[in-house]
């Protein structure tokens, strides 16, 4: 039995109050390497203008790509946006774009030890027997090494590259002033919505630099699970001594990710049944926990070595309001039934519009939407081997956001960030269901518990 939430909190907050002491005397250098990083942001852009005027035959998706590549950081996090997020973004770039989501370059662990030694203190080997100097994985915040506690518990590391907050502090103030002076140029467009969508992934990704949030996150999913008595479904255990701002400690997950179908059967006898219990406790955590998974991507759905499921990585979460998800709960109910109108009515109900909205008309868009989708199969096909694709997996949830997303423009329907990021988690689930399941009907199912909880 893991300690109650308030030894934890109170552990955490006593660790909360020392990170903000550091924070006060950061750097004497900041000011210097925030001038710094605006020039070579400047001069990256600059060099990226002159290629498109020089050549013009190299599209402009593939040249802004390179361009937030070489940025680092924050750029490769918007590129990570735009590649994930084909209800707002064409789709040319949502495909160039791709490449982002790879894992990125990793620092060497000589640089990664001197943030463990800042945030653990000089002797933080004596926390650890082993530490792997070559990464698990590398992203454009942290990079991840494998390592074993002191008491022999297999663990993960999850550590802050170095000045990736600052950097991230110098590149949104940039892009602020950059938003203005944008909107300036253009009037036609509505004050303030460039730089109020660049405030809000600003906030987004400055609580992804807090690993304390993280944990606190899994905390909260892990009260949440044992409230409800789940026990086929598991978090990471946090490792609250090797955990600070920027450095993470957690329980290591041994298994395999939901999208790998060899290995699923070879943990669970019955993938089906092991679907639905990952698909009914997210489900239960949008009404019956503080926040929910926000980033549902195979990487951070397991099947563990003992067939239960493991959620991993809580950077991204979600918190869902009263009225989108009694609109949510409307469309669940309609679409099962293919009542396109009660689709379109919902939807108009959880988007945001400054028009009358011709129901009737969107609904029959939404209607051939679907039956065009259908037609194909979502670009896939089915063997007895499991589920083959003829395009990228993440294909089919691409073109169904994109194409959603355009129909709704086209009514006047702008949808609010904490829908799209529903959607694309109910998106990510059809492709297991896809993969694991075929016969399975997520929304017309007495085994599913959405729209019973």
């Amino acid at each position: 039995m893991r300690s109650s939430s308030q030894p934890f909190d109170h552990t955490l907050d006593q660790n909360i109050e020392k990170a903000k002491t550091v924070t006060r005397h950061i750097s004497r250098n900041a000011t210097f390497n925030s001038f710094k990083r605006i020039a070579q942001t400047s001069f990256a852009l600059e060099k990226a203008a002159f290629r498109w005027l020089r050549h013009r035959h190299q599209p402009l998706p593939i040249l802004l790509r390179d361009t937030v590549e070489e940025l680092g950081a924050t750029y490769i996090k918007l590129g990570q946006l735009v590649a994930s997020s084909p209800s707002i973004f064409p789709h040319e770039y949502v495909e160039a774009f791709q490449t982002c989501l790879d894992d990125t370059k990793p620092v060497p662990f000589k640089v990664i030890e001197k943030t463990l030694k800042q945030e653990l203190g000089k002797n933080y080997h004596s926390l650890f027997q082993f530490i792997d100097p070559e990464p698990l994985a590398s992203a454009s915040i942290a990079q991840v090494h494998a390592a074993t506690w002191f008491n022999g518990d297999k663990v993960v590391i999850k550590v802050q590259k170095p000045d990736v907050e600052q950097t991230l502090e110098t590149d949104f103030q940039f892009m602020a002033l950059s938003a203005k002076l944008f909107e300036t140029i253009l009037p036609h467009f509505p004050k303030g919505s460039i730089t109020d969508m660049v405030e809000e992934i600003r906030n987004g990704m400055m609580d992804e630099c807090d690993f304390y949030k993280e944990a606190r996150n899994i905390h909260a999913y892990e009260n949440f699970l044992r409230e409800a008595n789940i026990t086929n479904v598991v978090v990471p255990k946090v490792y609250l001594q090797g955990t600070k701002k920027r450095v993470l400690t957690m329980e290591r997950f041994f298994g395999a990710p939901l999208s790998d179908i060899a290995s699923v059967r070879r943990y669970t006898p019955n993938p089906e049944e092991t679907l639905i219990n990952a698909l009914n406790t997210w489900f239960k955590s949008l009404t019956q926990c503080q926040i929910y998974h926000a980033d549902l991507h195979a990487g951070n759905v397991m099947v563990l070595e003992d067939g239960r499921v493991g959620f991993i990585d809580f950077g991204i979460v979600g918190k869902i309001s009263k009225p989108t998800w009694e609109a949510l709960m409307n469309l669940m109910v309609a679409i099962p039934m293919k009542d396109y109108f009660g689709i379109a009515q919902s939807l108009i109900t959880i988007g945001a519009t400054n028009k009358n909205v011709n129901a009737v008309s969107f609904a029959r868009d939404i209607q051939m939407l679907v039956e065009s989708l259908m037609d194909d199969g979502g670009g896939s096909t089915y063997s007895s081997d499991g589920y083959t694709t003829q395009v990228n997996p993440d294909q089919y949830i691409q073109n169904f956001t994109l194409k959603l997303s355009n129909i709704s423009k086209q009514h006047g329907i702008r949808f609010p960030r904490e829908f799209t990021l529903l959607i694309k988690q109910f998106l990510y689930f059809d492709r297991y269901v896809r993969l694991l399941a075929p016969e399975l009907h997520m929304f017309d199912d007495e085994r599913v518990l959405l729209g019973k909880i």
